[in-house]
């Protein structure tokens, strides 16, 4: 058995970013942007007023009145130039006129008629943006995956296509006798096939495109038919099928590449991956808490190197362990745990019940507490390694 590290970089290292395309900026939110974008003029793009009030030369004081020669709004430029005792009412976001060098703020001045007068304890000002205050032509927004935030700046660039890379298709294949779809008649010794639709969901969120396959039932060649419907797929995912029994037929399947097999890991020991017909595939554990498990710590990632993410591999973080535990075994532990809010790191305490095949306790666990293989004994209080979920 190998690691998980060990693990991981082989599914990395069958997982190459995919081509890139060119998209609308409306349908880019949640995509990898795979090369920085540019700037195509500053902003602001000219001199403008961060305040409503008037635009005037000089610095007037408290008393001053000054000749009101105009307005400029946002859109609508005052095409003058402003000279001394003269004023421009101004709006916020408004292009300042030629001339001015700085906005006295409504509230500082009273105004009758076409003069304005400035009130004693005006403040100095300026309320004045700077020309690309914000960025200039030729900055650029490296490459990520895009929030609601970074279309904001896109669109500010005026950008109105993306670079994105091209999401990847993961084929989903559970396999099993035993299974059948939700809402069908099952028979008494038949089971629900759950674990497809949550990893469809984490796929989707992680922005790639999940296709849930047939179910494979046990023979060969009911598997290699299904198998070839995923011909055109850019990672084709078993589920079940991969460990030693008789029926599990996915690591004896013709044309498949194994890269390893099994993992020094629970849950998720009977891991696989490899190619198949040259298709990067991953086969996962049957179990649903395995299955579900090992796609945050492989499938995800290897979702992520599609896309062109730099950094794929999960990202531990760090909580206060809440509970007394004993040594762990010969392979790595990764524990069902509920995190609680503390006065600096979170408290995080597993459940107690860590069986693989039950789904109640996953659905009430909010992170995966990470133990090491042969970790010694952990005491409350001890700073431990988890993951989200």
């Amino acid at each position: 058995m190998i690691s998980v590290e060990e693990a991981l970089q082989h599914c990395l290292s069958l997982a190459a970013p995919l081509s890139s395309e060119r998209i609308p900026l409306a349908q880019a939110h949640g995509r990898w942007m795979c090369t920085p974008a540019v700037a195509t003029r500053d902003q602001p793009p000219f001199v403008a007023s961060a305040m409503d009030g008037y635009a005037v030369r000089g610095d007037p004081g408290p008393g001053d009145s000054l000749a009101v020669v105009g307005e400029a709004g946002a859109g609508h430029a005052f095409a003058g130039h402003i000279g001394p005792g003269q004023a421009v009412r101004i709006f916020t976001g408004a292009p300042v006129p030629e001339g001015a060098t700085r906005v006295i703020i409504q509230e500082d001045v009273t105004r009758e008629g076409d003069r304005i007068t400035v009130k004693p304890g005006a403040d100095a000002g300026p309320h004045i943006r700077p020309q690309g205050q914000d960025f200039h032509v030729g900055d650029s927004l490296s490459a990520r995956r895009l929030r609601a935030n970074d279309l904001a700046l896109l669109a500010a660039m005026n950008l109105g296509l993306v670079t994105v890379t091209r999401r990847p298709v993961v084929a989903l294949i559970a396999t099993g006798d035993e299974l059948v779809m939700p809402g069908e008649d099952p028979r008494p010794d038949q089971i629900i096939a759950s674990n497809s639709f949550a990893l469809k969901a984490l796929i989707e969120a992680e922005g790639g495109i999940a296709r849930l396959l047939p179910i494979a039932r046990d023979s060969e060649a009911e598997l290699a038919f299904v198998l070839d419907l995923a011909g055109d797929a850019d990672l084709i995912v078993t589920i079940g099928g991969a460990s030693v029994g008789d029926h599990d037929l996915v690591a004896r399947v013709a044309g498949l590449e194994q890269a390893f097999w099994k993992i020094a890991m629970r849950p998720g020991k009977p891991l696989m991956a490899g190619r198949f017909k040259g298709t990067p595939m991953l086969g996962l554990p049957g179990n649903p808490v395995s299955a579900i498990v090992c796609g945050h710590l492989f499938l995800l990632p290897m979702v992520r190197a599609m896309l062109g993410d730099p950094t794929p591999a999960p990202q531990p973080r760090l909580a206060q362990l809440a509970v007394d535990l004993p040594a762990n075994g010969p392979r790595a532990h990764y524990m069902r745990a509920r995190l609680v809010p503390g006065s600096g790191l979170p408290g995080i305490s597993p459940f107690e019940r860590q069986d693989s095949a039950l789904l109640s306790i996953l659905g009430q666990a909010d992170a995966l507490l990470i133990r090491p293989r042969a970790d010694g004994p952990r005491g409350a209080g001890d700073t431990v390694a988890y993951l989200p979920l």
